[in-house]
């Protein structure tokens, strides 16, 4: 381990001055926002509700596989360019070190000077230290900025729960957290409910109503239905994106669209392979 960097985090008379992560460690697709398709269903009633994450201090997009929550965010990102820092998470990034070195790096990227700087340290100094230095480093940006974290729910580690916990606590006014998740992370969303720094987008919400399933299917898929088969798949799949997309490429591959939609249940074997 490179003594000399570690006790320079260390130092107790100031906040410590990190090193910038290097590039070479650190896999640059994980900061990649995913295309936003053009050929997309445009959800504008939850972009304007995204909207809210100027006032809020975390944003929770918290649904099962398969509800859009990805595409969603990679639509709003989309429209506030400059704006917006993205980080996809996976199963590695339960490591505190490697996850404080790519959200550090993701920071960076965001405003040049104010990311965590932690490059040849294989041992975190003390997580205050860390999200002190976070947070003095953004307490000065003129401007909103926001974090993305993908796929929250492959954290499992306590120390990054808590950091994050301690970072929305003490977070500076103009820099706010976006978290997707399949389930709701351990965080404190009841505090932040009450005090309205939270908002929150749910399953029910991700849902397809039938205007979005009617947009999907006929100009995104290309197909065309009667009204009477678009309403039977919304109402069999109560909305669910990934369903009503394993629907259309069924009808895409078969030419009889009566037959197929009536058949259509949550057994069917394109639902029943996905699960």
């Amino acid at each position: 381990m490179n003594t000399t960097a570690f006790d320079d985090l260390m130092t107790p008379s100031s906040i410590p001055s990190f090193v910038l992560p290097s590039v070479n460690f650190l896999l640059q697709t994980k900061f990649h926002v995913p295309t936003a398709h053009s050929s997309l269903v445009w959800r504008n009633r939850l972009l304007e509700r995204l909207d809210g994450a100027k006032i809020s201090r975390l944003t929770l997009l918290s649904a099962p596989a398969g509800f859009g929550k990805t595409t969603l965010l990679a639509q709003w990102v989309e429209a506030h360019p400059g704006e917006v820092t993205w980080l996809s998470l996976d199963g590695s990034d339960n490591d505190p070190v490697r996850f404080w070195r790519y959200l550090g790096s993701a920071l960076e990227g965001l405003e040049p000077g104010c990311g965590l700087r932690l490059e040849d340290v294989f041992q975190l100094p003390p997580v205050e230290q860390l999200v002190i230095g976070l947070i003095n480093n953004f307490a000065e940006v003129r401007r909103d900025v926001y974090v993305v974290l993908d796929d929250y729910h492959l954290i499992e580690n306590p120390l990054i729960h808590s950091a994050l916990t301690l970072l929305l606590d003490y977070l500076p006014p103009r820099l706010h957290l976006i978290l997707s998740s399949r389930v709701d992370p351990p965080l404190p969303l009841s505090r932040l409910r009450v005090r309205r720094q939270l908002t929150e987008i749910r399953a029910a919400d991700l849902r397809f109503h039938f205007g979005e399933a009617e947009a999907f299917f006929h100009s995104t898929m290309g197909l065309e239905l009667t009204k009477a088969q678009l309403q039977t798949l919304e109402e069999r799949t109560e909305g669910w994106i990934a369903a009503l997309q394993l629907a259309a490429l069924g009808l895409q591959s078969q030419g009889d669209n009566s037959a197929f939609v009536q058949a259509f249940k949550g057994n069917h074997r394109y639902v029943v392979d996905y699960l």
